[in-house]
């Protein structure tokens, strides 16, 4: 593709910018078809035009413009769809059994995740042959400074820190965990107010479906910006991504469609009693929107907006759970982190006893609740899920270096899986609640 030049690439991205919004007039095309569609593509071109780096790192421009669009209704979208939930809700009683089913299953859907890591981990044996100390000093470098920006926080101060200070300033550094503690407690003190509250509820409401619609209108342009950001990555890092370090992004993908298939299509096919495709087919756009931003916060107004169209479930209850599962729930990076686990002890020469297994689980269970919904972000945790079975700071730091100029693609399937995780959750909340249309889910509607 050298003779085409910087030319050639952007001839043809312009051709596929056209061909989408030829796709996209008068809905003849699913929107999750066109995101699919933009996705190969872009990843095709980025490939193919991967020796034209500068203009392959301009595209990244719609990309990123794409992503800062979604996340400019993230904060907005929880404050107001949280709000008017608890609102919706008309008993505050309510929230209690809301709240506890919805972490339950959580925690629950978490432990499975890391177990199917360890076990994928021990059977694909990613780490064996690794020369982890050939991982560049730059990138080490790189891991040193945000495991910095990182330390320091005890338990107490994870705890304390739910509780904003500023809720305004919580919002402005869009800190998720804190903006769902206010939204709740001013949900409920809505209701408690009564017919004074009346107004500032309906406001609310009001500001959660125009939100919203927002967010259809940025949806809008999923195609070309998931196209951009697959032109990116392919073109900047090619398919060595996946050559060089091959075995772990082959479990890594195999456990969480393992995870999916089992743990989530038992859910909503055996637990509740509904059609798993239907249910996958309902949440596409989600999916792939997660795939391309590797970004659970970013996904989350698709994500509402899909549990709740495409899926039936009541806004009071898509509205208050996946909010917290996009903080909470991180499956894939259980996952994740149960492989990563493995890929140093084994790169490292180290047997673990079953205790030093239990202790990785539960290390992985518990730091990943709260991991920010951001790329990358789960890489980071590795270090406390390393420190279980003795593995020192710099070889922790040579390990995730390795791993971290490939990471990803590692991280948009564990991104994918999150955000599976969080509309199964809510599925089958809203149904355990009463707020489930099972005719819109099954399509009938």
């Amino acid at each position: 593709m050298a003779a085409l030049g910087v030319y050639g690439f952007w001839g043809i991205t312009a051709a596929v910018f056209v061909l989408l919004f030829l796709l996209g007039r008068g809905d003849r095309f699913p929107l999750w078809v066109r995101v699919f569609i933009g996705l190969f593509i872009g990843g095709a071109v980025g490939y193919f035009f991967s020796d034209q780096t500068g203009a392959v790192q301009t595209i990244k421009f719609f990309g990123d413009a794409f992503v800062k669009l979604i996340r400019m209704l993230i904060v907005p979208l929880i404050f107001t769809t949280i709000t008017a939930g608890m609102i919706a809700m008309g008993d505050p009683k309510r929230l209690g059994s809301l709240g506890v089913r919805t972490i339950f299953l959580y925690m629950c859907t978490t432990l499975f995740a890391v177990v199917i890591g360890l076990v994928f981990g021990t059977i694909f044996q990613p780490g064996v042959g690794v020369d982890y100390v050939s991982a560049s000093q730059d990138a080490a470098n790189t891991i040193n400074s945000r495991l910095d920006a990182a330390a320091g926080l005890s338990v107490a101060d994870r705890l304390l820190a739910v509780i904003p200070a500023n809720p305004v300033e919580a919002m402005a550094t869009a800190d998720v965990l804190p903006i769902i503690f206010f939204s709740i407690l001013f949900g409920i003190g809505i209701l408690a107010a009564g017919e004074r509250g009346q107004r500032v509820g309906e406001v609310m409401e009001s500001a959660a479906d125009s939100i919203i619609k927002m967010t259809g209108f940025v949806m809008a342009l999923a195609p070309y910006g998931v196209y951009a950001l697959m032109a990116w990555v392919l073109g900047t890092q090619g398919l060595g991504v996946l050559v060089n370090l091959g075995k772990l992004a082959i479990a890594l993908y195999l456990a969480a469609a393992v995870h999916i298939l089992l743990v989530y299509g038992g859910i909503i096919r055996i637990v509740l009693g509904l059609p798993f495709l239907r249910f996958l087919r309902g949440i596409l756009d989600a999916m792939a929107t997660a795939y391309s931003t590797a970004s659970s916060s970013a996904t989350l107004p698709v994500t509402i907006s899909n549990v709740n169209r495409n899926l039936g479930v009541d806004k009071s209850v898509a509205g208050s759970v996946l909010p917290l599962g996009a903080t909470i729930n991180m499956d894939g990076t259980s996952i994740y982190l149960g492989l990563v686990a493995l890929f140093a002890a084994q790169a490292l020469g180290i047997e673990l006893t079953l205790m030093q297994y239990v202790g990785v689980a539960v290390t992985a269970v518990v730091v990943s609740i709260g991991a920010a919904g951001i790329p990358s972000a789960s890489l980071f945790l590795a270090f406390t899920v390393l420190s279980v079975f003795g593995v020192t700071e710099e070889q922790a730091v040579l390990i995730i270096a390795f791993i971290f100029p490939f990471d990803r693609l590692l991280d948009m399937m564990r991104t994918l899986t999150n955000v599976t995780g969080d509309a199964a959750v809510a599925t089958a909340v809203g149904k355990w609640e009463g707020a489930l249309d099972e005719d819109i889910f099954r399509g009938k509607a």
